[in-house]
C-alpha cells in the first residue's frame, strides 16, 4: 500500500479529533477554546482517553463550559461531574486544578485564550510555555491542546508531537512534521494528528 493509501485507511478508521468526540464544536472563539483546554487537561492524565472524553462531556453537560462557570462551581460540583464521567482516580486533585485554572484564564486572559496566542506572538514554543502555566497542564497537555487547536489556529500547524510521530513511524509514514503535512496537504492536520495518536495508543 502507498503511504497515501495508508493515510486514507488510517483516517477512515480514526479520523475524529478528540475535541469532536467530546462534543466540542471547535471554533476560534473563547468558549470552545476553553473547553479544549479542559479536555487537554483531562487527556494528559494517566487514564484512558475514553474516560477523559467522558469526563469532559460530563463537565460540559453540567454547564461547566466557560471559565466563569467552572470557577463559580463548587469543588464538590466539579468532583461529582468528573466522577459521573468515570474520572475517579484523579477527581479531587483535578477538581482543584480546574477551578484554579479557570481563575487564571479569567485573570490573565479575560476569559479568552486568543489572548494567549497574541501574547505568544504566534510562536509555538511560547504558546507551549504559556499553556504550561495552567495547573495540570504539563508537556503532554500542551501537546494535546496544540495538536487539536491547529484546526482553528493555522499558525500552529503543522503540529505533530512525539506521540503523533510515533503513530506515523508505526505505520511507515513520514516521521517529520513537514513531510507529514505535505503528505496530508488536503487534510485537516488536527484530524491527521489525532488519528496518528489513536493508532500509537494501540487503537489500530
Amino acid at each position: 500500500m502507498t503511504t497515501r493509501g495508508t493515510l486514507d485507511t488510517l483516517l477512515e478508521r480514526h479520523g475524529t479529533t478528540y475535541a469532536a468526540e467530546a462534543g466540542i464544536r471547535l471554533r476560534d472563539t473563547p468558549q470552545p477554546l476553553y473547553q479544549l483546554l479542559v479536555l487537554s487537561h483531562l487527556l494528559s492524565a494517566r487514564i484512558r482517553a475514553q474516560v477523559a472524553v467522558a469526563a469532559a462531556r460530563a463537565l460540559f453537560s453540567h454547564g461547566l463550559r466557560t471559565p466563569r462557570r467552572m470557577a463559580d462551581a463548587t469543588w464538590q460540583e466539579r468532583v461529582d461531574a468528573l466522577g459521573e464521567g468515570g474520572y475517579r482516580r484523579y477527581d479531587e486533585r483535578t477538581a482543584t486544578q480546574l477551578g484554579d485554572g479557570a481563575l487564571l484564564v479569567l485573570d490573565a486572559y479575560g476569559g479568552d485564550l486568543r489572548r494567549l496566542r497574541e501574547e505568544a506572538g504566534g510562536e509555538t514554543d511560547a504558546l507551549r510555555s504559556g499553556l504550561r502555566r495552567f495547573p495540570g497542564i504539563g508537556p503532554a497537555g500542551a501537546d494535546i491542546f496544540l495538536r487539536e487547536v491547529q484546526a482553528v489556529w493555522p499558525g500552529a500547524a503543522p503540529y505533530f508531537d512525539a506521540k503523533a510521530l510515533q503513530g506515523a513511524e508505526r505505520l511507515g509514514l513520514p516521521t517529520t512534521p513537514d513531510k507529514l503535512a505535505l503528505l496530508a496537504k488536503d487534510r485537516d492536520p488536527a484530524v491527521v494528528a489525532a488519528a496518528l495518536v489513536r493508532d500509537a495508543l494501540g487503537k489500530g
